[in-house]
């Protein structure tokens, strides 16, 4: 849900905003209103100086070092000496390739003296370099030529000539042999054990390198809010607004009160764009990263979160729709509590799994394996989805997701026909009404009728009540302030955008039973390959059958995965989004406070 706001209106006098921010900064529970991007080129200073620092945070961590080894302390600012050894160790990496390459190249032509290469120059002696492929090389031209072999590998034969030499291809001498380049390498290598040396003092120290970082922000922030003031009377006051949740209005008025600050204080309304702030149980924030994908709402719109936590958790589940796959994805949310970069995502992915369990067991599918024929499962053929629904032909999983599908869209339009009376009234609303009656209403006695609770002439009479009672909300009051001419093409025109559309809606949530079926078959393909591979089960068979089993499912999981996020996220987005009528207008709440 959406926390409510209190707006403050700060008035201070010129050249006080400094100290009164900085204390607000230590309180970090108002909101002011500034600006996210510098301002001036002090800010830009600043967000600069972050942005390094968190690079170089990044490439410390991201930064392997052995496993054992010494420290070597560095002199000079910290984030200095970082960068100036990162490069380093990149540029001598870079080097060490460079070298290997050589290497490689220098030990075709084996080991030889330069120093003594010269002297049979100067003798009179020259020896030319050859490179020739296995089919063009001749060994008749050891008949025409002082010609000696040095090396035959990948169909490359290299050679050499001494004195005359008519023979064709002939390269530039090497620099030197492969001995002065492998110590070359060795040199690269000593001097790159120094740096990692340097480094890893400088990583010990990564928590000093956080903390300026944390300060640079903090002082960023509290720039972009002291350039936030209005100056008024002549410049000699400035003006501040700022937010803080309801909740909090008593202890930031209390610290107000003990200062010299003149402020007023009132509830926000939507028209003044305050900023939002989620509140939410555990389960449900989980899911508030996928709704600030989208943007948080309007301050008098509604928090989809908790609509999407359950519905994003249901599609996802039923495009994996494998036990197996819900396990794995368990085993994985597990394993990224241990590292620090994803363990905000663990319980996510967990959750995930899950729910992907659960699903997968209904459908009975445990690696693209139809569990429902196992032993142990014999007689509870009540748990799992049954092959047909309702007595209809078409498979089960197609009928549930358009069920689903229509579950989904008539919660949004239920949604947002209670914002829009909240917002604009019952009788501002009317059009809305229509709609949500014709539709919700519809289909609600479409299956009380299917299900028998209706008989034939009741179903008639209360078709043709919701018909006439929507098409007055539609075509006449949808606006009451509106001629009703105006108000009968605007109807017309949201009839035909509601036909062709509705239709389309409802068909896209069939991709949940696409992308589970072509799961399904894809992991039960590479089942039916291994089972080939195995054969009567020898030892090879075996271990060919597991690699081909463990390899496709794991690429299978990783494609599934994908689909079964981005379409979720798209049917959430456009189909559930779209017919509640919701914007993500809104700004995330973000105090002003000591950066961490």
């Amino acid at each position: 849900m959406i926390t409510p706001m209190t707006r403050y209106s700060f008035i201070l006098v010129n050249g006080e905003q400094e100290g009164f921010l900085s204390s607000l900064q230590q309180l970090g529970l108002v909101d002011i209103t500034r600006s996210i991007k510098p301002v001036d080129e002090g800010s830009a200073l600043l967000m600069g100086r972050a942005e390094k620092l968190q690079g170089l945070i990044q490439r410390l961590e991201a930064l392997e070092l052995p496993a054992e080894g010494q420290s070597l302390a560095v002199e000079g600012p910290l984030p200095e000496a970082a960068q100036t050894l990162l490069e380093r160790h990149e540029g001598l990496q870079e080097a060490v390739k460079a070298a290997d390459k050589d290497i490689a190249a220098r030990r075709s032509w084996g080991s030889f003296s330069m120093e003594r290469l010269r002297e049979l120059e100067q003798l009179g002696c020259k020896v030319h370099f050859h490179v020739s492929s296995s089919k063009a090389f001749q060994r008749e031209w050891a008949d025409q030529a002082a010609l000696s072999v040095i090396s035959e590998e990948g169909g490359v034969v290299r050679y050499v000539v001494v004195g005359e030499d008519p023979l064709p291809d002939e390269v530039s001498a090497p620099e030197n042999d492969v001995r002065e380049a492998e110590a070359r390498k060795t040199e690269l290598l000593q001097e790159d054990a120094l740096v990692l040396a340097q480094l890893r003092s400088i990583k010990e120290r990564l928590p000093l390198l956080k903390e300026e970082k944390a300060a640079a922000l903090s002082e960023l922030d509290l720039a972009l809010a002291g350039a936030a003031a209005s100056p008024a009377a002549e410049n000699t006051i400035v003006t501040l607004e700022g937010y803080c949740p309801t909740e909090s209005e008593e202890a930031v008025s209390a610290f107000l009160d003990k200062t010299d600050v003149f402020y007023l204080k009132e509830e926000a309304h939507a028209e003044q764009n305050p900023p939002i702030s989620l509140r939410n149980n555990r389960f449900v924030r989980m899911f508030e990263v996928l709704t600030d994908m989208y943007g948080r709402p309007a301050y008098d719109g509604f928090d989809p979160t908790p609509f999407l936590s359950i519905f994003f958790l249901l599609f996802f589940a039923m495009c994996m729709g494998d036990a197996g796959y819900g396990l794995v994805l368990i085993l994985i949310g597990l394993g990224l509590k241990k590292v620090d970069s994803f363990k905000g995502l663990a319980p996510l992915v967990t959750t995930l799994g899950i729910g992907t369990f659960v699903i997968g067991f209904w459908f009975h599918t445990f690696f693209s394996v139809d569990i429902s024929k196992w032993a142990v499962f014999e007689g509870m053929q009540g748990l799992f989805l049954p092959e047909h629904l309702f007595g209809l032909e078409y498979d089960a999983a197609m009928v549930l997701s358009l069920i689903v599908g229509v579950v989904h869209i008539c919660l949004a339009l239920i949604v947002k026909t209670v914002i829009a009376t909240k917002n604009n009234g019952f009788v501002g609303s009317l059009g809305t009404w229509g709609w949500t009656l014709l539709i919700v209403g519809g289909v609600i006695v479409a299956a009380a009728s299917l299900a028998g609770v209706m008989d034939a002439g009741l179903t008639r009479v209360v078709v043709i009540a919701l018909g006439i009672v929507s098409a007055l909300g539609i075509f006449l009051f949808n606006d009451i302030r509106r001629n009703p001419l105006l108000n009968i093409g605007s109807g017309l025109w949201d009839t035909y955008n509601t036909a062709t559309g509705l239709l389309g809606d409802v068909l896209s949530y069939l991709r949940l039973y696409a992308l589970g079926l072509a799961g399904a078959m894809l992991g039960y393909a590479f089942n039916d390959l291994g089972k080939m591979i195995l054969g009567d089960g020898g030892i090879t068979q075996w271990i060919g059958f597991i690699a081909v089993v463990v390899i496709g499912h794991a690429l299978n999981i990783a494609m599934c995965a994908l689909g079964a996020f981005v379409h979720p996220l798209r049917l959430n987005f456009l189909e559930f989004f779209k017919n509640a009528g919701y914007e993500g207008a809104g700004r995330p709440f973000n105090p002003l406070q000591k950066q961490q």
